[in-house]
């Protein structure tokens, strides 16, 4: 028999295994595009992304928080234990840089797009845009993996409130 906690147990894990593999996936795509400085590859691949981060990572998103609750409701955690406190802390950290990154993805789709379809090298802007999203990526990518030691291991931080 299928058990409650069993499902909330595999959507959660579903959920952050997805946040965290289109993450890296999305990460590892725009950066071999963005080395070939191929307008037509990056603006494709970035056009990939764009919606690989709607479908994917936006599902998880609103998946996680909502099977963490239901987990820690029906196991008996509190939400103000020190390290469910942590880890929600650190996934708004998460979002915080995720947030931004979307536009900035749009806009070196477009700004590949444009340079392409006008045969013109990549302008300042997207270079500058590249190294920003590359530079975001790195505070998103260890608060999840910060985020998975608090899941896995529940280290005693006490009660927040």
């Amino acid at each position: 028999m299928i058990e409650y906690l069993d499902v909330l147990r595999w959507l959660h894990i579903l959920g952050a295994t997805v946040l965290f593999g289109t993450g890296a996936g999305i990460a590892f795509f725009m950066l071999m595009a963005h080395r070939t400085g191929n307008a037509e590859i990056i603006a494709h691949t970035a056009s990939v992304v764009v919606i690989a981060d709607w479908v994917f990572t936006a599902s998880a998103v609103v998946l996680q928080p909502i099977t963490g609750y239901l987990l820690a409701a029906e196991i008996g955690w509190s939400i103000g234990e020190g390290w469910v406190v942590a880890a929600l802390a650190l996934y708004v950290i998460t979002g915080l840089f995720w947030l931004p990154v979307i536009w900035m993805q749009k806009e070196m789709r477009d700004l590949a797009r444009a340079a392409h379809a006008n045969g013109l090298l990549l302008s300042k802007r997207y270079h500058v845009l590249f190294r920003t999203w590359f530079l975001f990526g790195f505070p998103a990518f260890f608060s999840v993996l910060i985020i998975f030691w608090l899941m896995i291991t529940r280290p005693s931080l006490g009660v927040i409130f």
